[in-house]
């Protein structure tokens, strides 16, 4: 990605600092009353901690919380070090696993790769075997793939859906109006959806989203949709910045200057960066006010919207695939709920 400021930062988070991020949780949580916080262990890789220090820091978070308030943790993961040892103490600390997979070997090896080049399909594969079993299943969460265009949508998402996962994510690559992607994305998308909803396996996050859009609802993803987006990443030093995924626009992109040490999660809703992401339609291009789908889409997600000479008041990159796919599911939809409505009337 662009930003490349990692490089200087520590390589793990220190106890210091999650106990320091823990009593910012904690005050957030009590101060806004809520009832559950969701905390994600990302990375890099985070299992490249060590599970005992994954154990340490899910305690150190929960013991910080009032015994009100639920905390729900997550583990996305490239699946390459998951044991039954590892998943044994995930278990034990009610940690639910998520797994980035590409689906084909083909497609999965040519990005997800060991230092030395090899590619990491055949570990992944046993992984997620290892989490459709009991008892590992109960904390499978899903599977995140990110979409090659070249590959079979078909063929992808039955080769995803064989690991019984609860939930697919599929994403598109990042991508801006400076770097933009290959065409093919929306058709790709439509036919994968198409697959899934004659048949409906497993869940999939974004056609669900589209589909409950579609219907008059709230979008509960940042991907699509008008909600308030209602995250913070943490750095290992400590650092407030906004999605990791704005590294993919410019160097410095999440940054927000500001740091659990010395500022509250309310002092970072503060900043116009993350506020543009809490007002809705007010902040869309004035292309996407036109737009017909702009309340399902929402403008796509937000770092796909770069430009350089005008930042993120611009519609997606991926705008006319949205739009595709968006008015594709649409088709379906209205197809099987007037024919309900055709067979109710009778």
């Amino acid at each position: 990605m662009a930003d490349t400021s990692w490089r200087s930062k520590p390589r793990m988070i220190s106890a210091q600092t999650l106990d320091c991020t823990a009593r910012r949780i904690a005050e957030h949580a009590v101060a806004h009353e809520l009832a559950e916080v969701e905390v994600v262990l990302h990375g890099g890789e985070p299992l490249l901690c060590g599970v005992s220090f994954i154990d340490d820091a899910v305690s150190r978070l929960r013991n910080a919380l009032p015994a009100a308030i639920r905390l729900s943790v997550r583990l996305q993961t490239n699946g390459t070090l998951l044991t039954p040892a590892v998943l044994d103490t995930l278990v034990k600390r009610d940690v639910r696993v998520g797994v980035s997979f590409d689906g084909t070997a083909r497609s999965h090896d040519a990005r997800r790769v060991h230092a030395d080049g090899r590619g990491s399909h055949g570990e992944v594969t046993r992984a997620l075997q290892l989490l459709a079993t009991r008892p590992y299943a109960g904390v499978f969460s899903g599977i995140l793939c990110t979409i090659d265009v070249t590959s079979d949508p078909v063929q992808t998402y039955e080769s995803l859906a064989a690991f019984s996962p609860p939930r697919i994510d599929f994403l598109l690559p990042h991508a801006n109006w400076e770097n933009a992607p290959v065409a093919g994305h929306g058709q790709w998308l439509a036919a994968a959806f198409d697959r899934w909803y004659d048949g409906a396996e497993t869940r999939v996050r974004l056609f669900e989203e589209i589909i409950r859009l579609l219907l008059g609802s709230h979008s509960t993803s940042e991907m699509i949709g008008l909600s308030p987006v209602a995250l913070i990443v943490i750095d290992t030093d400590g650092s407030m910045e906004q999605v990791d995924t704005l590294k993919s626009a410019f160097p410095g992109a999440p940054a927000t200057g500001m740091s659990v040490y010395s500022q509250s999660f309310d002092d970072a809703l503060t900043l116009p960066s993350i506020a543009a992401r809490q007002i809705g339609i007010r902040a869309l291009a004035d292309s996407c006010l036109a737009c017909p789908v702009r309340e399902v889409c929402g403008g796509g997600y937000f770092p796909h919207r770069y430009r350089p000479a005008s930042g993120f008041r611009n519609p997606s990159v991926y705008c006319t695939d949205l739009r595709h796919l968006i008015s594709h599911i649409g088709r379906r939809i209205r197809a099987d709920l007037a024919d309900l409505a055709e067979r109710n009337a009778c």
